[in-house]
């Protein structure tokens, strides 16, 4: 085994090979981009060294900066976890020339995968089966566009290079094909430095199965099961988990062996990953290799009560598998979800910005938390925008999705917006109970998983925000309200008490509520706004628990967030509440009246396709940024004239930068 390792990557991923790494006595070297300097894994990691600037290009991409820091530190073997360097065979070369030990497949077995046409005409050739498409050469705009006709519609057009789901269209329509080819070929050369692309013809409603292979250098291969991926917004994986509710015992076999044999064919070692869709009927398809390890491979280790981490490590130290086939088992079910910086609410636009409140839940026997970052640290724009990953295990589904719904109650984030009340309606919904989700569902029906307004559910949560500052109140002065020795009896202008009233102002979104409280001791009248009075008849609170008597009937609610910013979690949604000092309105809530449009967030400008003086209608778009890893398309808001658009390709622009304005 190694002694020391450097891990070539950042977040998430580099905090989980330096906890394997820990247990088994390695020592791990770190790196760090400028803006890094104070990241977790550096702060985990036994030592850690700059190795560039904060765009990835200037740090993370630098093969050079990370190998000269692995050559004067000693390193032994290099974990490149994913993303940035992990599937680039030269990168996977030059670490074996200067001696050190990649920690993944060989360069060759890379370059046969690196292409999706080349690997889709080698597993082909292998016998596995493949999706009909065109996957020649000849790039040409005319020759595209004749095989896309050939194939017939709709068809995907997808990046020869890469993954993580950039450089991918669906296209429906002749019409529709040279506008989603060019953006499609522009995303994979910022991307991936390649514009190739190949064509295949689109499965309706399909599964994505994908299967963990392993291989060692004494030739051995094996499948460690399946991880079904179907949960996607935008071929963006959302939800995984194992076993697969979708597949057969007979399905299953067969797929694992079908991922063995492409395996074999490009003599891999090492942890990968085989992907395939599955139409409704049961057919699949090869759709790639992950020559590397897999966001989602916890989920895996759940249910195999295995760490594919030090598999890793035991393979490329030259060591042989650990097991054989027919001793890899399944046992229980593992559901592992993404918490990212993201607003649902805007086109889940990625987030940034300093973490100024994160609770996540407990690690237990059933619930595990892999993150990359703890409260205070900050999502940087110049990477990919993950909080955490919670992953839960039980006996089987049903109780694994009772346990992921109470793991995601607990989690508490402030700063940037996050996906997680997105993720609390999604393990509810029909699709994924049910088991019926495809890759497709989410973006068919954008709106279906957005909070329902439920008035009277909103109503009790605001009742349970005022009981638990009423009770803070007693608790923190020692007095009820109304006792005029209360600093909270005082006038000013938030709690303005007579005899046993208190007088509070709630904040609901941009809302502010007058709220009117009598009686003390767990026995109070609310009234919040212009609803109902409710009488309360009880109530106690007990660390985040507080249970309250009201109306005749009794509830209990989850309670996070502080004194003035209360979060409300009623067992099947959260409320974001708080109490304020003065009235507040929202600012900026009339932001979108003017005739400015402004960068939702720093990016750069990579297509400009208007001027000032031009005639513009709604909806249409007037310039691409990319930001996040993303592209955002700027669009009209209503008609009119162009009057300024006082950008260029290729500028960075800050957030709230004026990118145009109409007359």
């Amino acid at each position: 085994m190694f002694d020391s390792v450097l891990i070539a990557n950042r977040g998430e991923i580099a905090c989980r090979v330096i906890r394997t790494c820990r247990r088994l006595g390695i020592r791990t070297i770190a790196v760090y981009s400028e803006a890094d300097a104070q990241a977790l894994h550096v702060r985990m990691a036994d030592e850690a060294w700059p190795i560039g600037g904060p765009r990835p290009q200037d740090s993370y991409l630098r093969g050079d900066a990370i190998l000269a820091v692995a050559r004067e530190r000693g390193a032994q073997a290099i974990h490149p976890g994913y993303g940035f360097l992990s599937e680039n065979a030269d990168f996977a070369d030059a670490v074996d020339a200067a001696g050190i030990r990649f920690i993944g497949p060989s360069a060759a077995s890379m370059r046969k995968m690196g292409s999706k046409a080349g690997a889709k005409d080698l597993m082909a050739a292998a016998g596995v089966p493949v999706v009909p498409g065109y996957t020649g050469e000849n790039q040409s705009g005319a020759t595209l566009a004749r095989e896309a006709q050939r194939i017939g519609f709709p068809l995907m057009i997808k990046a020869a290079h890469g993954g993580g789901g950039k450089g991918m269209r669906i296209v429906r329509a002749a019409e529709e094909f040279a506008p989603a080819l060019e953006s499609c070929q522009r995303e994979a050369t910022n991307a991936f430095g390649r514009d190739r692309v190949l064509l295949e013809r689109y499965i309706e409603q399909p599964r994505h199965i994908e299967i963990q292979v392993f291989g060692d250098h004494v030739g051995n291969t094996i499948h460690l099961f399946e991880r079904e991926c179907s949960a996607q917004r935008r071929y963006q994986k959302v939800l995984e988990e194992s076993p697969s509710p979708f597949l057969t015992d007979d399905l299953r076999t067969r797929m694992g062996e079908a991922a063995v044999l492409a395996a074999r064919a490009i003599g891999y070692a090492n942890a990968g990953t085989v992907e395939f869709i599955v139409d409704p009927a049961g057919a699949f398809y090869f759709m790639e290799i992950n020559t590397r390890l897999q966001v989602e491979h916890p989920v895996t280790e759940l249910v195999t009560g295995l760490d594919l981490v030090e598999w890793q490590l035991r393979v490329a130290a030259g060591e042989p598998l650990p097991m054989a086939q027919d001793a890899i088992t399944q046992q229980g079910h593992a559901i592992e979800v993404r918490l990212y910086a993201e607003d649902p609410d805007a086109g889940f636009l990625p987030g940034s910005g300093a973490l100024t409140r994160l609770r996540l839940p407990h690690a237990d026997a059933h619930v595990r938390v892999d993150s990359g970052v703890v409260e205070g640290d900050t999502v940087t724009i110049f990477y990919d925008p993950m909080i955490a990953k919670l992953i839960v295990h039980d006996a089987d589904r049903p109780r694994a999705l009772a346990r992921l719904r109470e793991a995601l109650a607990a989690c508490e984030i402030e700063g940037p917006k996050s996906n997680v009340g997105f993720l609390e309606r999604l393990v509810r919904d029909p699709a994924v109970v049910d088991a019926t989700i495809d890759t497709g569902y989410l973006d068919r029906q954008p709106d279906a998983l957005r909070q329902p307004e439920r008035p009277q559910a909103m109503a009790m949560q605001r009742v349970a925000a005022v009981v638990a500052e009423l009770l803070a109140l007693e608790q923190a002065t020692g007095a009820q309200p109304g006792d005029p020795h209360s600093p909270w009896s005082a006038g000013d202008g938030w709690h303005g008490a007579g005899g046993a009233a208190t007088r509070l102002r709630l904040g609901n979104g941009d809302d502010v509520l007058d709220v009117h409280a009598s009686g003390r001791g767990g026995r109070w009248t609310i009234t919040v706004g212009d609803a109902a009075p409710v009488d309360v008849t009880a109530a106690r609170r007990e660390g985040d628990r507080l249970w309250l008597q009201a109306d005749g009937s009794a509830r209990a609610f989850r309670i996070g967030g502080d004194r003035d910013h209360l979060l409300i979690h009623d067992g099947d949604s959260r409320r974001a509440l708080r109490f304020l000092r003065r009235e507040q309105r929202a600012a900026g809530a009339a932001a979108g009246s003017d005739s400015r449009l402004r960068a939702p967030m720093p990016g750069r400008i990579v297509v400009v396709r208007a001027a000032a003086g031009d005639a513009v209608t709604a909806g249409q778009e007037l310039l691409v940024m990319e930001a996040m890893k993303m592209e955002i398309s700027i669009k009209a808001p209503r008609d009119g004239e162009l009057a300024e658009l006082p950008v260029t390709e290729g500028e960075f622009v800050e957030a709230d930068a004026t990118l145009a304005r109409l007359a």
